[in-house]
Protein backbone atom coordinates (compact mmCIF):
# COMPACT_ATOMS: atom_id res chain seq x y z
CA UNK A 1 0.00 0.00 0.00
CA UNK A 2 1.35 3.41 -0.96
CA UNK A 3 -0.33 6.51 0.43
CA UNK A 4 0.78 10.06 -0.32
CA UNK A 5 2.19 12.17 2.49
CA UNK A 6 -0.63 13.78 4.44
CA UNK A 7 -3.23 11.31 3.17
CA UNK A 8 -6.95 12.10 3.35
CA UNK A 9 -9.25 9.47 4.82
CA UNK A 10 -12.24 9.11 7.16
CA UNK A 11 -12.99 7.14 10.31
CA UNK A 12 -15.20 4.77 8.32
CA UNK A 13 -18.91 5.49 8.42
CA UNK A 14 -20.87 7.56 5.93
CA UNK A 15 -24.59 8.39 5.96
CA UNK A 16 -26.84 5.63 4.67
CA UNK A 17 -29.16 6.53 1.81
CA UNK A 18 -32.73 7.12 2.95
CA UNK A 19 -33.91 4.32 0.68
CA UNK A 20 -31.70 1.88 2.61
CA UNK A 21 -32.29 2.77 6.24
CA UNK A 22 -33.32 5.34 8.78
CA UNK A 23 -30.98 6.09 11.65
CA UNK A 24 -32.13 6.34 15.26
CA UNK A 25 -29.67 6.95 18.12
CA UNK A 26 -26.76 5.89 15.88
CA UNK A 27 -28.50 2.64 14.96
CA UNK A 28 -29.65 1.87 11.44
CA UNK A 29 -33.13 0.47 10.94
CA UNK A 30 -33.11 -1.13 7.52
CA UNK A 31 -36.17 -0.75 5.29
CA UNK A 32 -35.82 -4.12 3.56
CA UNK A 33 -35.20 -7.76 4.45
CA UNK A 34 -33.55 -10.84 3.01
CA UNK A 35 -32.22 -10.81 -0.54
CA UNK A 36 -33.66 -7.37 -1.21
CA UNK A 37 -31.74 -5.95 1.76
CA UNK A 38 -28.46 -7.51 0.64
CA UNK A 39 -28.93 -6.10 -2.86
CA UNK A 40 -29.64 -2.66 -1.43
CA UNK A 41 -26.60 -2.85 0.88
CA UNK A 42 -24.42 -3.87 -2.08
CA UNK A 43 -25.74 -0.91 -4.05
CA UNK A 44 -25.23 1.51 -1.14
CA UNK A 45 -21.68 0.23 -0.54
CA UNK A 46 -20.73 0.55 -4.20
CA UNK A 47 -22.24 4.05 -4.26
CA UNK A 48 -20.32 5.09 -1.13
CA UNK A 49 -17.02 3.84 -2.54
CA UNK A 50 -17.58 5.55 -5.90
CA UNK A 51 -18.43 8.73 -4.03
CA UNK A 52 -15.25 8.55 -1.94
CA UNK A 53 -13.23 8.07 -5.13
CA UNK A 54 -14.96 11.06 -6.74
CA UNK A 55 -14.21 13.21 -3.70
CA UNK A 56 -10.55 12.18 -3.93
CA UNK A 57 -9.92 10.41 -0.62
CA UNK A 58 -6.67 8.46 -0.52
CA UNK A 59 -7.73 5.69 1.88
CA UNK A 60 -11.34 4.46 1.53
CA UNK A 61 -13.81 2.50 3.63
CA UNK A 62 -16.93 0.55 2.71
CA UNK A 63 -18.94 3.36 4.29
CA UNK A 64 -20.30 0.85 6.84
CA UNK A 65 -23.48 0.63 4.81
CA UNK A 66 -24.27 -2.90 6.03
CA UNK A 67 -23.94 -2.18 9.73
CA UNK A 68 -26.77 -1.54 12.17
CA UNK A 69 -24.12 0.06 14.36
CA UNK A 70 -20.37 -0.02 14.76
CA UNK A 71 -20.40 -2.75 17.43
CA UNK A 72 -23.26 -5.22 16.91
CA UNK A 73 -22.39 -5.96 13.28
CA UNK A 74 -19.17 -7.54 14.57
CA UNK A 75 -20.65 -9.12 17.70
CA UNK A 76 -23.21 -10.99 15.59
CA UNK A 77 -20.37 -13.29 14.51
CA UNK A 78 -19.37 -14.15 18.10
CA UNK A 79 -20.66 -16.89 20.39
CA UNK A 80 -21.60 -16.03 23.95
CA UNK A 81 -23.41 -12.78 23.08
CA UNK A 82 -27.20 -12.41 23.05
CA UNK A 83 -28.16 -9.61 20.68
CA UNK A 84 -31.87 -10.48 20.66
CA UNK A 85 -32.69 -10.13 24.34
CA UNK A 86 -31.01 -6.90 25.37
CA UNK A 87 -30.60 -5.59 28.89
CA UNK A 88 -30.54 -2.02 30.15
CA UNK A 89 -27.22 -0.63 31.28
CA UNK A 90 -25.80 2.76 32.12
CA UNK A 91 -22.66 3.02 30.02
CA UNK A 92 -20.14 5.69 29.18
CA UNK A 93 -18.63 7.47 32.11
CA UNK A 94 -20.14 10.95 32.41
CA UNK A 95 -23.30 9.89 30.56
CA UNK A 96 -25.91 8.59 32.99
CA UNK A 97 -28.79 7.75 30.65
CA UNK A 98 -29.37 3.96 30.53
CA UNK A 99 -29.67 2.27 27.16
CA UNK A 100 -30.32 -1.26 25.84
CA UNK A 101 -27.20 -3.34 25.20
CA UNK A 102 -26.40 -6.94 24.23
CA UNK A 103 -25.94 -9.46 27.04
CA UNK A 104 -22.84 -11.60 27.59
CA UNK A 105 -24.24 -15.07 28.36
CA UNK A 106 -21.28 -17.39 27.69
CA UNK A 107 -17.64 -17.63 26.73
CA UNK A 108 -16.92 -15.35 23.77
CA UNK A 109 -15.57 -17.06 20.67
CA UNK A 110 -15.61 -16.13 17.01
CA UNK A 111 -18.21 -18.31 15.31
CA UNK A 112 -17.73 -17.03 11.76
CA UNK A 113 -16.17 -14.14 9.82
CA UNK A 114 -17.97 -10.86 10.46
CA UNK A 115 -16.82 -8.41 7.78
CA UNK A 116 -14.46 -10.39 5.56
CA UNK A 117 -17.04 -10.61 2.77
CA UNK A 118 -17.78 -6.91 3.26
CA UNK A 119 -14.09 -6.26 2.61
CA UNK A 120 -13.98 -8.48 -0.48
CA UNK A 121 -16.97 -6.68 -1.97
CA UNK A 122 -15.37 -3.29 -1.24
CA UNK A 123 -12.04 -4.33 -2.76
CA UNK A 124 -13.83 -5.40 -5.93
CA UNK A 125 -15.23 -1.87 -6.37
CA UNK A 126 -11.95 0.07 -6.37
CA UNK A 127 -8.23 -0.03 -6.90
CA UNK A 128 -7.62 2.32 -3.95
CA UNK A 129 -6.59 1.08 -0.49
CA UNK A 130 -9.37 0.03 1.89
CA UNK A 131 -9.49 0.43 5.68
CA UNK A 132 -11.87 -1.71 7.76
CA UNK A 133 -12.66 -1.24 11.44
CA UNK A 134 -13.78 -3.31 14.41
CA UNK A 135 -14.69 -2.33 17.99
CA UNK A 136 -11.94 -2.95 20.50
CA UNK A 137 -12.17 -5.16 23.61
CA UNK A 138 -12.68 -2.36 26.13
CA UNK A 139 -15.48 -0.85 24.06
CA UNK A 140 -17.19 -4.24 23.69
CA UNK A 141 -17.10 -4.58 27.48
CA UNK A 142 -18.45 -1.06 27.96
CA UNK A 143 -21.25 -1.62 25.44
CA UNK A 144 -22.55 -4.95 26.73
CA UNK A 145 -23.90 -6.32 30.03
CA UNK A 146 -21.74 -9.11 31.44
CA UNK A 147 -23.80 -11.93 32.94
CA UNK A 148 -21.09 -14.57 32.57
CA UNK A 149 -17.47 -13.53 33.21
CA UNK A 150 -17.66 -11.23 36.23
CA UNK A 151 -14.04 -10.44 35.35
CA UNK A 152 -13.43 -7.66 32.81
CA UNK A 153 -9.79 -8.60 32.18
CA UNK A 154 -10.69 -12.20 31.32
CA UNK A 155 -13.52 -11.07 29.08
CA UNK A 156 -11.24 -8.56 27.35
CA UNK A 157 -8.73 -11.25 26.44
CA UNK A 158 -11.44 -13.51 24.99
CA UNK A 159 -12.83 -10.62 22.96
CA UNK A 160 -9.30 -9.81 21.79
CA UNK A 161 -8.71 -13.42 20.72
CA UNK A 162 -11.96 -13.40 18.71
CA UNK A 163 -11.07 -10.06 17.13
CA UNK A 164 -7.58 -11.31 16.31
CA UNK A 165 -9.10 -14.12 14.24
CA UNK A 166 -11.18 -11.56 12.36
CA UNK A 167 -8.23 -9.23 11.79
CA UNK A 168 -6.05 -12.08 10.55
CA UNK A 169 -8.70 -13.06 8.01
CA UNK A 170 -9.13 -9.45 6.90
CA UNK A 171 -5.38 -9.19 6.44
CA UNK A 172 -5.32 -12.41 4.41
CA UNK A 173 -8.18 -11.09 2.26
CA UNK A 174 -6.13 -8.02 1.32
CA UNK A 175 -7.24 -5.34 3.77
CA UNK A 176 -4.79 -2.44 3.53
CA UNK A 177 -5.35 -0.84 6.95
CA UNK A 178 -7.04 -2.17 10.10
CA UNK A 179 -8.69 0.16 12.59
CA UNK A 180 -9.68 -0.75 16.15
CA UNK A 181 -12.27 1.63 17.58
CA UNK A 182 -11.72 2.16 21.31
CA UNK A 183 -13.75 5.12 22.61
CA UNK A 184 -13.78 3.43 26.03
CA UNK A 185 -10.02 3.89 26.32
CA UNK A 186 -10.33 7.64 26.65
CA UNK A 187 -12.94 7.25 29.38
CA UNK A 188 -11.25 4.62 31.52
CA UNK A 189 -7.50 5.12 31.59
CA UNK A 190 -7.20 2.98 34.72
CA UNK A 191 -8.65 0.04 32.76
CA UNK A 192 -6.21 0.63 29.91
CA UNK A 193 -3.35 0.30 32.40
CA UNK A 194 -4.95 -2.76 34.04
CA UNK A 195 -5.79 -4.80 30.94
CA UNK A 196 -6.78 -2.68 27.92
CA UNK A 197 -3.28 -2.20 26.48
CA UNK A 198 -2.57 -5.91 26.88
CA UNK A 199 -5.84 -6.79 25.14
CA UNK A 200 -4.99 -4.41 22.28
CA UNK A 201 -1.70 -6.24 21.77
CA UNK A 202 -3.56 -9.57 21.78
CA UNK A 203 -5.75 -8.26 18.94
CA UNK A 204 -2.60 -7.53 16.92
CA UNK A 205 -0.82 -10.89 17.16
CA UNK A 206 0.29 -11.90 13.67
CA UNK A 207 -0.89 -8.63 12.09
CA UNK A 208 1.62 -6.95 9.79
CA UNK A 209 -0.52 -4.46 7.82
CA UNK A 210 -0.79 -0.90 9.20
CA UNK A 211 -3.04 -0.60 12.24
CA UNK A 212 -4.57 2.35 14.09
CA UNK A 213 -6.58 2.60 17.27
CA UNK A 214 -9.29 5.27 17.19
CA UNK A 215 -9.40 7.14 20.50
CA UNK A 216 -12.63 9.12 20.71
CA UNK A 217 -12.86 12.41 22.54
CA UNK A 218 -16.65 12.56 22.32
CA UNK A 219 -19.44 11.86 19.90
CA UNK A 220 -21.20 13.95 17.27
CA UNK A 221 -24.70 15.21 17.87
CA UNK A 222 -24.15 17.84 20.54
CA UNK A 223 -24.23 15.50 23.56
CA UNK A 224 -20.99 16.92 24.91
CA UNK A 225 -17.76 15.09 25.56
CA UNK A 226 -17.66 11.73 27.28
CA UNK A 227 -13.96 11.50 28.05
CA UNK A 228 -12.77 11.34 31.63
CA UNK A 229 -9.12 12.18 31.00
CA UNK A 230 -7.03 13.66 28.22
CA UNK A 231 -4.77 12.05 25.64
CA UNK A 232 -1.18 12.45 26.89
CA UNK A 233 -1.01 9.71 29.53
CA UNK A 234 -3.07 7.39 27.31
CA UNK A 235 -0.75 7.83 24.34
CA UNK A 236 2.25 7.23 26.57
CA UNK A 237 0.81 3.88 27.68
CA UNK A 238 -0.26 2.81 24.18
CA UNK A 239 3.18 3.63 22.76
CA UNK A 240 4.31 0.52 24.66
CA UNK A 241 2.01 -1.64 22.48
CA UNK A 242 2.41 -2.89 18.92
CA UNK A 243 -0.26 -0.55 17.51
CA UNK A 244 0.85 1.21 14.34
CA UNK A 245 -0.79 4.51 15.12
CA UNK A 246 -3.58 6.53 16.67
CA UNK A 247 -6.81 8.09 15.47
CA UNK A 248 -7.17 11.19 17.64
CA UNK A 249 -9.84 13.89 17.75
CA UNK A 250 -8.46 17.42 17.83
CA UNK A 251 -11.33 19.53 16.48
CA UNK A 252 -13.80 19.46 19.34
CA UNK A 253 -11.16 18.77 22.00
CA UNK A 254 -9.05 21.72 20.85
CA UNK A 255 -5.99 20.02 22.33
CA UNK A 256 -2.56 21.45 21.61
CA UNK A 257 -1.05 19.21 18.87
CA UNK A 258 2.17 19.26 20.88
CA UNK A 259 0.78 16.28 22.83
CA UNK A 260 1.42 14.24 19.65
CA UNK A 261 5.18 14.61 19.99
CA UNK A 262 5.19 11.37 21.98
CA UNK A 263 3.75 9.51 18.99
CA UNK A 264 6.77 10.07 16.74
CA UNK A 265 7.31 7.18 14.38
CA UNK A 266 3.66 6.08 14.50
CA UNK A 267 0.75 6.95 12.22
CA UNK A 268 -1.42 9.82 13.42
CA UNK A 269 -4.93 9.89 11.95
CA UNK A 270 -5.57 13.50 12.89
CA UNK A 271 -9.16 14.52 13.54
CA UNK A 272 -9.37 18.02 12.06
CA UNK A 273 -13.04 18.33 10.98
CA UNK A 274 -16.10 18.25 13.25
CA UNK A 275 -18.29 15.29 12.13
CA UNK A 276 -21.48 16.69 13.63
CA UNK A 277 -24.13 18.90 12.05
CA UNK A 278 -22.02 22.05 11.95
CA UNK A 279 -21.00 24.21 9.00
CA UNK A 280 -17.96 23.25 6.93
CA UNK A 281 -15.08 25.30 8.36
CA UNK A 282 -12.90 27.54 6.18
CA UNK A 283 -10.15 25.51 4.53
CA UNK A 284 -7.51 28.05 5.57
CA UNK A 285 -8.28 27.44 9.25
CA UNK A 286 -7.84 23.68 8.91
CA UNK A 287 -4.69 24.10 6.80
CA UNK A 288 -3.13 26.21 9.56
CA UNK A 289 -4.02 23.58 12.15
CA UNK A 290 -2.51 20.77 10.08
CA UNK A 291 0.70 22.71 9.48
CA UNK A 292 1.04 23.01 13.25
CA UNK A 293 0.83 19.22 13.56
CA UNK A 294 3.75 18.82 11.15
CA UNK A 295 6.02 20.13 13.88
CA UNK A 296 5.43 16.83 15.68
CA UNK A 297 4.39 14.26 13.02
CA UNK A 298 6.23 13.34 9.83
CA UNK A 299 4.20 13.96 6.65
CA UNK A 300 4.36 10.29 5.68
CA UNK A 301 2.73 9.36 9.00
CA UNK A 302 0.02 12.03 9.00
CA UNK A 303 -3.50 11.14 7.82
CA UNK A 304 -6.31 13.68 7.89
CA UNK A 305 -9.77 12.58 9.03
CA UNK A 306 -12.92 13.84 10.70
CA UNK A 307 -12.97 13.53 14.47
CA UNK A 308 -15.38 10.60 14.25
CA UNK A 309 -17.69 8.87 11.78
CA UNK A 310 -19.87 10.87 9.39
CA UNK A 311 -22.98 8.68 9.58
CA UNK A 312 -25.03 11.01 11.79
CA UNK A 313 -25.23 13.91 9.32
CA UNK A 314 -26.77 14.42 5.89
CA UNK A 315 -25.07 13.06 2.78
CA UNK A 316 -24.39 16.48 1.24
CA UNK A 317 -22.73 17.79 4.40
CA UNK A 318 -20.74 14.56 4.88
CA UNK A 319 -19.45 14.80 1.32
CA UNK A 320 -18.52 18.45 1.80
CA UNK A 321 -16.54 17.68 4.94
CA UNK A 322 -14.75 14.75 3.29
CA UNK A 323 -13.94 16.95 0.30
CA UNK A 324 -12.50 19.57 2.64
CA UNK A 325 -10.04 16.99 3.95
CA UNK A 326 -8.85 16.33 0.40
CA UNK A 327 -8.46 20.04 -0.32
CA UNK A 328 -6.54 20.64 2.91
CA UNK A 329 -4.22 17.69 2.25
CA UNK A 330 -3.42 18.95 -1.24
CA UNK A 331 -2.75 22.46 0.01
CA UNK A 332 -0.47 21.37 2.84
CA UNK A 333 1.49 19.03 0.56
CA UNK A 334 2.55 22.08 -1.46
CA UNK A 335 4.60 23.34 1.47
CA UNK A 336 6.50 20.14 2.33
Amino acid sequence: MQLPPIAATTIGSFPRPSWLAQTERSRAIFRLEGAALKEAQDDATALSIRNQERIGLDLLSDGEQRRTGFINHILAAFEGIDLEHEAVKTIYRRREQPRPVPRIVGKIKRRAPAIVEDLRFAKAQTGKPIKMDVPGPMTVIDSTLDEFYKDEAAMAMDVAAALNEELRDLQAAGCDVLEIDEPAMTRYHEKVFAYGAKALDRCLEGITVPTVVHLCYGYPGGAGTQHEYTYPELLEELMKTKIGGFGVEFTRSNYDPAVLAIARGRIVMFGCVDPSDTPVPPAARVVERVRTVLKYVEPKNLWLAPDCGLMTIGRELADAKAKLLVEVAREVRKSI
